[in-house]
């Protein structure tokens, strides 16, 4: 196992977060995925988070991250979730038609640790996201 470290800790510490689109909306799409993926790229390093997996579905993405001891999980989720928002409805005018106000995820959000599976097993299933089984 490898494990992360910085000036005082050394530690392993991956996240499967899922969030969902409001009213759960069939809005995303590659090119949307994608676009959604390059802003949590650009946000993580500010809340010392790293992506290690992302796939998505129409309603939703599941994503894989690794963040250190530091990092503040929650603040850094409502700002992902708010520039994401933002950027994606301005980006793409046509998702207004299915969403509307500032709305584009649901408030809520899953966040799981991934300490009791392997990272493997985890990353196969969100690379198994959005295909007929």
């Amino acid at each position: 196992m490898e494990l992360d470290s910085n000036n005082h800790s050394v530690f392993l510490m991956c996240y499967h977060l899922i969030l969902v689109i409001k009213y759960r909306r069939k809005v995303i799409d590659d090119q949307i995925s994608n676009r959604l993926k390059e802003i949590f790229e650009y946000i993580a390093p500010t809340y010392h988070v790293a992506l290690q997996e992302w796939n998505h579905d129409k309603d939703h993405v599941h994503i894989l991250f690794k963040a250190q001891p530091n990092s503040e999980l929650s603040k850094f989720i409502n700002a992902y979730k708010s520039a994401s928002s933002r950027l994606i409805k301005k980006d793409y005018p046509r998702i207004r038609k299915s969403l509307w106000k500032e709305y584009f995820w649901s408030r809520s959000f899953c966040l799981l640790t991934t300490g009791g599976a392997p990272i493997e097993m985890v990353s196969r299933y969100i690379e198994s996201q959005g295909k007929k089984i």
